[in-house]
């Protein structure tokens, strides 16, 4: 495993579908009709916590468990649109048995609009 350190960095790009996000509608429950009924455009309003897997999928690539996550939203996203997400490692400290880290995301639309913001606290074992 390698270690991350302080200023690394790491991306993850994707785009939600229609059949993700009523997938996850079904099993969160949170089946609002702007997630299960197209737009005029044909589009789903993705859930903020489906869009908030960007960045726990770069966490997962470490193997980070999670302690803190706080996420802020600023704009929607929407099925059919490419999101890309950057990690950026702010801390990390060796201790006996983990490091504990921070870590910041952001994620941007394809027009490169922020729609998501986080701030990840966690550990890594050793």
């Amino acid at each position: 495993m390698k270690v991350p350190e302080a200023g690394d960095t790491d991306t993850f790009t994707r785009t939600f579908t229609r059949e993700e996000v009523r997938e996850f509608a079904a099993l969160s429950g949170d089946e609002g009709t702007h997630h299960v009924e197209p737009d005029e455009d044909g589009r789903l309003l993705v859930h903020g916590l489906l869009t908030a897997t960007l960045p726990t999928k770069i966490g997962g690539d470490y193997d980070v468990l999670a302690r803190e996550m706080d996420f802020e939203f600023p704009r929607p996203v929407y099925t059919g649109e490419e999101i890309t997400c950057r990690w950026r490692f702010e801390h990390v400290t060796e201790r006996k048995s983990r490091y504990i880290l921070s870590a910041r995301a952001v994620c941007r639309d394809e027009s490169g609009e922020v729609v998501l913001r986080a701030q990840v606290t966690g550990v890594i074992m050793k």
